[in-house]
């Protein structure tokens, strides 16, 4: 498409472009790529002053930049149409949607696809070969599930959902619209319920449910529990990553992002927009506000205020963590120090 056609779609959030002063550069778009590997007829983005340097290297056709003159002149010297918006990387994410739409199957039912009698199958879904659906499953309208999934009984799946391939959706799971199941992830499994006796463990049977609210995505091979009593609810439009293990009776609020390789302990209360980077640990239930965020591998042992960031392990707030990880790196130096203070004192 043109570039003009562009910027009528990306709409209201723009500030400006170049069409205003140069309406007859108008180039043909043919794709979307990352600023350093563009080639010609191609769009891509910049986000600060960063990326000015690529900005007079690329050979992209049309760029995305912020309020930035400074950008915008680059652009304009090299002969790049440009338009500026508040947020360059969303709106090169609703770029990249005018070129690119997900494999979506024909809505039909493959004939190897076993589904039980009772369960109720909407309007427009597609399912894919060796797919079972058990007793009671009740699947909401334009739902696709691909390949080998197993549904298991009284399932419930919200309108336009995608189940792909391999993903378990178990008992007792109530899954809302517009939502995502990567391969391979298992929703609604037994939690980890095991009382000690003398003679071993006894399992704690788990029937409880695992709620999953509107437009939430769960990554590959992640895994969401059920608990003994009450419900697992993960809130809506909350986004996980691959690898990612939430623990029986967690409570997620809206909004929030787990990163690949977390492990979210039972009974954990996450509020809405919570950020948890890769590999992050949230121990029993430790509770975190809304808007906090915990960095890379921290270890969350107990509760984090609201709008609070955290680091380290065991957590603690992120200032306090960068000022201990300065003087780590100088526990040599102070060793020797102190050294050398006791021998002059005579301290054994």
């Amino acid at each position: 498409m043109k570039f003009s056609e562009i910027i009528e779609k990306l709409g209201s959030s723009i500030v400006a472009h170049s069409l205003t002063t140069h309406s007859d550069s108008d180039p043909e778009i043919a794709g979307v790529a990352a600023i350093d590997e563009a080639t010609p007829n191609t769009i891509s983005y910049a986000e600060s002053n960063k990326f000015a340097v690529l900005i007079g290297s690329t050979a992209a056709s049309a760029l995305i930049l912020p309020s930035n003159e400074d950008l915008q002149a680059k652009a304009e010297a090299r002969g790049i149409a440009w338009v500026s918006v508040r947020h360059p990387r969303l709106a090169f994410a609703q770029t990249i949607a005018l070129y690119y739409h997900p494999f979506k199957p024909a809505p039909v039912i493959h004939h190897t696809a076993v589904i039980d009698p009772s369960a109720e199958i909407g309007e427009n879904v597609a399912i894919g070969a060796n797919v079972v659906i058990q007793t009671g499953a009740k699947i909401g309208a334009g739902v696709v599930i691909h390949p080998n999934v197993v549904i298991y009984p009284d399932v419930q799946i919200g309108d336009r959902t995608v189940l792909h391939a391999n993903c378990s959706i178990q008992e007792r799971t109530h899954i809302g619209a517009d939502c995502v199941i990567h391969c391979g992830a298992v929703i609604g499994s037994e939690g980890f319920g095991f009382v000690p006796t003398r003679e071993g463990w006894l399992k704690m049977e788990q029937s409880g449910y695992t709620v999953l609210e509107d437009g939430v995505e769960v990554g590959c091979n992640s895994a969401i529990d059920r608990p003994a009593v009450g419900e697992t609810r993960i809130g809506r439009n909350t986004k996980i990553d691959n690898l990612v293990q939430i623990g029986h009776g967690v409570k997620v609020g809206e909004a929030c992002a787990f990163a690949s390789g977390c492990g979210i302990a039972g009974g954990t209360q996450i509020g809405n927009r919570v950020i948890l980077a890769g590999q992050v640990g949230v121990a029993n239930n430790a509770k975190m506000g809304d808007g906090s965020v915990a960095s890379a591998k921290a270890g969350v042992h107990k509760d984090v205020p609201a709008g609070q960031t955290v680091s380290g392990y065991p957590a603690v707030e992120h200032k306090v963590y960068l000022k201990a990880s300065a003087m780590y790196h100088r526990l040599y130096e102070m060793y020797l120090s102190i050294k050398q203070i006791k021998k002059h004192l005579g301290i054994d």
